[in-house]
């Protein structure tokens, strides 16, 4: 569940909670996942607060633009798959995937531009939240990994649609099938993200770009990004249809039984599905 943080009057009618901090200035709504002892991993009340903020945004006269971010020294290391967090997803993994796909959708649909600010890792659905948003400004620092595989899952969140429209299929099968990390550099050099600076200089960077969209004609961007992406992410919902039906069927499988339990003790996982 949500709640209502009053402390900031900007900000009042906005739910959040402590793990998804909201603060609105000069037009700029921050957004950032507030969980660093963990990279910022996701539960399903922080993309349920996530797409809450958005979809608040969209008809608040005060944002023009939006900033996703992260604490500490990542974007968001994706689904936690720790013990307690698997624990907790097994009660509700369809919920989980819903409140992913409904947080990813929420950013896309935003009519104001979102600019995810990558300082170090995003993994998994963080990955997906982060290509949901119209511009990608990632430090040196940072890399991109869809680890699925590796715990015998599958991309979700939708990854498989997010990422092959920037890239192509072929590099996406690459990131997807072998869950190698891909270093800023290397993303922007495939296109998959919109910008890459150096730690000293990544966040004079972010603070222009944001300062241009703020500033920019509000009705254009709007009216800009709406077409972009109808014209390039067609096949979003399919995705979400098909990684849910795939990732649910996954989720009860010996193979991520095994993929989770070979993460927690740090060894190679024996697969055996086939």
């Amino acid at each position: 569940m949500t709640t209502v943080d009053s402390r900031d009057s900007g900000t009042a009618s906005y739910p959040r909670i402590d793990a998804v901090s909201v603060s609105l200035a000069d037009g700029v709504l921050s957004v950032t996942l507030n969980r660093p002892d963990s990279l910022n991993s996701l539960t399903q009340d922080m993309l349920t607060a996530i797409a809450e903020a958005m979809e608040f945004a969209a008809t608040d006269p005060q944002v023009r633009v939006v900033r996703l971010g992260g604490a500490g020294r990542g974007f968001s290391s994706g689904a936690g798959i720790s013990e307690e967090d698997q624990n907790a997803k097994s009660h509700d993994a369809a919920g989980v995937l819903d409140a992913a796909n409904r947080a990813v959708a929420s950013i896309v649909a935003l009519p104001k531009p979102v600019v995810a600010v990558v300082q170090g890792p995003a993994a998994g659905v963080g990955v997906s939240l982060a290509l949901a948003c119209d511009i990608v400004l990632a430090s040196d620092q940072a890399f991109f990994l869809l680890a699925f595989t590796k715990i015998g899952l599958m991309p979700d969140g939708g990854a498989s649609a997010l990422v092959a429209a920037n890239i192509g299929r072929i590099r996406a099968m690459r990131l997807a099938l072998l869950a190698d990390r891909l270093t800023a550099a290397d993303a922007y050099d495939w296109g998959l993200i919109s910008g890459v600076y150096t730690a000293a200089e990544f966040d004079a960077a972010v603070d222009k770009v944001i300062a241009k969209l703020r500033s920019g004609p509000a009705v254009a961007l709007r009216k800009t990004k709406q077409a972009v992406n109808a014209a390039t992410l067609t096949a979003l919902d399919g995705a979400f249809a098909r990684e849910r039906e795939g990732q649910l069927q996954l989720l009860v499988s010996n193979d991520f039984r095994e993929g989770t339990k070979a993460f927690q003790q740090n060894r190679r996982p024996e697969f055996t599905d086939s």
